[in-house]
């Protein structure tokens, strides 16, 4: 079977041994790239596939439904068969912090996007925070992109950020091409990105109610403990003191309970119906006790979904040891029963009701080792100190192993791919699922399924060449995100990305690398959505 627009033949003969015909035939040579393999993700099921990719406009111009030989295709042409490798769609990351400009000691356009690269990633999108400007404004946007230009190695889209009294700022953003908006319901964690209250929350609505565009909320609210808290808690106070050790993660974990997340998800369901056909999402849901409110929400019509992250499918909190910042995130990665529910959750077969979970990312949210306030023992270096990995610093701070005094973030992007393969091991899932969750509907999540998100005629030729019976062991050569300061340093992971194409170029090869002659080619994604999402 042969999947083709009706621009292409179906095959490309070896042409006749002409001086004119070799000519045409060194022309379509020159401008074609074709990957094959026995195993491919196309339409759902994994099948032989032949993909011929333009490398004049990068996208995929016919996928047959086989291995076609080189023989089909004239000389010349750039032909690989990767057999028994994995074609992959190119993953599509919608939810990534990178910090430029402002904090690019945390991270940057150029190690972030390499890091994807590795991964299989072949596009991000960036949160509005923790960059410096944020992208509250179309002057931030503008910043932030200039700061962007010739340092991606894959595509990079942007958000918007909800902030209170930017309402009048959020048209102009739709109209600059960001993928959508997001904004806290409790401290952001920096002062350039506060909360917002119901109030605002309903102000944004009313402006993007008509938008093509989708709203999205990082979910945590301190819910009322007692009539002295009164309405203090729609501004988002930050969490009560904690009662136990501060280098116990139980402790933190107890200090941000489920009932943040149910309170918070509560509150933007109940604002819903000022804005019936704006999509609302929320970020990196952690507690399963949410689940229901956006189920139920889902059966009365509104248009809610979820995603999650990888450290809530892969890590639980009994495993992590004293003082381990590294594991510090919010919402807080919470119990081995909690993570089963999620996949329950995931892995939901009812054709008539589909999972409230529709999409995982990575959240990378990175920052420097100091931030993280690691015990001695534990410590990494900052960036370009010269020390060895895990070199325990000579003046230990005395907040050193605070869960509650440490920044919250986990640093994985390039490494969600091997994570839910590792996962697979164990539970049922496929590697169609795999596409579904961090290719397709994340594709459409932020509105480029035109574009990305699976292997068909007329995408982006964006492609992962997966190896599915390699391993590796995270290490410093394989977190090439710019602070190597992540919780799964150490852990063995099974499924190795051996090869990365954006639009018909190979990015990145596991054996030799990144083309550093050729340099970044990834574009940015400042289109102006055209569809909502709909999941």
């Amino acid at each position: 079977m042969t999947i083709n627009n009706t621009a292409q033949t179906e095959v490309y003969p070896t042409p006749p041994r002409s001086p004119n015909s070799q000519a045409a035939a060194s022309n379509v040579s020159a401008h074609i790239t074709v990957l094959a393999s026995s195993r491919a993700v196309v339409n759902g099921r994994l099948t032989p596939a032949t993909l011929v990719i333009s490398q004049t406009t990068g996208k995929t111009m016919s996928i047959a439904e086989s291995v076609q030989p080189a023989s089909d295709f004239p000389p010349g042409t750039a032909y690989v068969d990767h057999t028994p490798h994995i074609l992959l769609p190119g993953l599509v990351d919608a939810h990534v912090h990178l910090n430029e400009p402002g904090r690019t000691e945390w991270e940057g356009f150029w190690t972030g996007t390499r890091a994807a690269a590795f991964g299989g990633v072949t596009t991000v999108v960036d949160m509005p925070l923790n960059a410096i400007p944020p992208t509250t404004t179309v002057a931030g946007l503008r910043e932030k992109v200039q700061a962007a230009r010739n340092k991606c190695w894959v595509d990079v889209g942007f958000y918007g950020g909800v902030v209170p009294g930017n309402q009048g700022e959020l048209k102009g953003l739709v109209r600059d091409g960001v993928r959508g908006f997001k904004g806290f319901l409790i401290d952001s964690g920096v002062d350039e990105f506060p909360a917002v209250s119901s109030e605002d929350i309903a102000k944004a609505m009313a402006e993007l109610k008509n938008e093509e565009t989708v709203l999205m909320f990082h979910a945590e609210m301190i819910p009322p403990i007692a009539d002295s808290v009164g309405d203090a808690v729609q501004w988002s106070l930050p969490p009560l003191s904690p009662t136990g050790p501060l280098n116990s993660y139980n402790t933190f974990l107890s200090s941000r309970p489920s009932s943040f997340e149910t309170y918070a998800i509560s509150e933007i369901i109940s604002l819903a119906s000022l804005a019936p056909n704006l999509p609302l999402h929320i970020v990196h849901l952690s507690a399963i006790e949410a689940i229901p409110l956006l189920r139920q929400a889902r059966r009365e019509g509104v248009n809610i979904t979820a995603e999650t992250c990888f450290h809530y499918l892969s890590l639980a909190a009994e495993a992590v040891q004293e003082g381990d910042t590294r594991h510090k995130c919010c919402p807080p990665i919470r119990t081995q029963i909690n993570q089963d529910g999620l996949w329950d959750e995931l892995l939901r077969d009812d054709v008539e009701e589909s999972s409230v979970i529709q999409t995982i990312v990575s959240d990378h949210s990175p920052c420097t080792p100091n931030l993280k306030l690691l015990p001695p023992g534990l410590s990494v270096p900052s960036q370009g100190s010269g020390a060895g990995p895990g070199t325990p610093r000579s003046d230990p701070s005395p907040d050193a192993g605070d869960f509650f005094a440490a920044w919250g973030g986990i640093s994985s992007v390039g490494l969600g791919l091997p994570i839910l393969w590792t996962e697979s091991l164990s539970r049922k899932i496929t590697i169609v699922d795999i596409v579904r969750w961090c290719c397709a509907n994340t594709a459409r999540q932020v509105g480029l399924s035109s574009q990305k998100g699976a292997l068909a005629v007329g995408l982006d030729g964006d492609v992962a060449v997966f190896d599915d019976e390699a391993e590796f062991i995270v290490q410093h050569d394989s977190m090439l995100f710019r602070n190597k300061c992540s919780p799964y340093e150490g852990r063995k992971l099974s499924g190795v990305v051996r090869e990365t194409w954006v639009r018909g170029q190979k990015v990145f090869e596991r054996q030799s690398g990144f083309d550093e002659k050729a340099g970044p080619a990834g574009r940015l994604l400042l289109e102006r959505r055209t569809t909502k999402k709909t999941l």
